[in-house]
């Protein structure tokens, strides 16, 4: 009796899990299929399967531009969040810094306060140093809120690092930076590259700042999709949507495989 109660709770679980799964993949897979369609405008089914939108998107001056400016934005915004977020993580986690728990929520803030605040302040401060509309405004931004995401995870891989790792390096005359280098870093540089990932995911779907400090020659992927959506809409918009998501599948499936394969799960 005891076995059946636990195998229906077993079951009632992992049933929760699908339909939660499912209530959330659902709109993803409409928009993906959507992408595909052969109808001039959004329509669920769709009446034929066609490539027409996809070969729109990269046949479109508008769209191929959206893309190469995320792109000149996503590289340098995210290897730049890497290397400060993963800087102000160690020397949070493992420097004696007076109010550091202060400063941790602080760097946490453009991710919890809302978006439009850090974009409304963003814009004020670029009109006086003429970095509205500028590829050097949305990359700064591009950082700015993309650095909590490593912060956060390289922190909480610190947390588990133990130590006496480098108390162990140092015993053995390892200096500070040699011990980082050939002990921390290598048990870190997967959770950094997590942080690199999320990073990456986050610079390449980000609206709101990009809406304020963009220009009609500067703008990313999701400010045209915004564009898209006020004005002629068609499944175009699908297409582009379907290539951020498939973007952001395999930055997650790499990420996972990173994980498993150093054993940090485990841990």
């Amino acid at each position: 009796m005891k076995g059946d109660g636990l195998d229906r709770w077993r079951t009632l679980r992992g049933a929760i899990c699908v339909a939660v799964a499912l209530y959330l993949i659902a709109p993803l897979v409409i928009v993906v299929i959507i992408s595909f369609s052969a109808a001039s405008f959004l329509q669920f089914p769709p009446p034929g399967l066609s490539l027409r939108w996809y070969r729109n998107l990269f046949n479109d001056p508008a769209w191929t531009d959206a893309l190469t400016v995320s792109i000149q934005i996503l590289i340098p915004s995210a290897t730049l969040a890497t290397l400060l977020g993963t800087a102000a993580a160690y020397a949070l986690v493992r420097g004696r810094i007076p109010g550091a728990s202060v400063i941790g929520a602080a760097l946490m803030l453009p991710i919890i306060v809302p978006g439009i605040i850090t974009a409304a302040a963003l814009f004020g401060a670029y009109r006086g140093l003429g970095l509205n509309g500028t590829l050097t405004g949305l990359i700064i931004g591009h950082v700015i809120i993309t650095m909590p995401y490593v912060v956060a995870t390289v922190s909480s891989a610190l947390r588990t690092l133990d130590p006496r790792l480098e108390d162990a390096a140092a015993t053995l005359g390892a200096p500070p930076f040699q011990a980082f280098r050939r002990v921390t870093l290598p048990l870190l540089l997967p959770a950094i590259l997590s942080g690199l990932l999320f990073a990456a995911v986050a610079s390449f779907d980000e609206l709101i700042v990009s809406l304020f400090v963009s220009s009609a020659r500067v703008r990313p992927v999701a400010v045209q999709m915004w564009s898209n959506i006020r004005g002629d809409m068609d499944p175009t918009i699908a297409a582009i949507a379907s290539l951020c998501f498939a973007f952001a599948l395999v930055a997650l499936l790499v990420e996972s495989i990173l994980r498993r394969r150093t054993g940090v799960e485990r841990t």
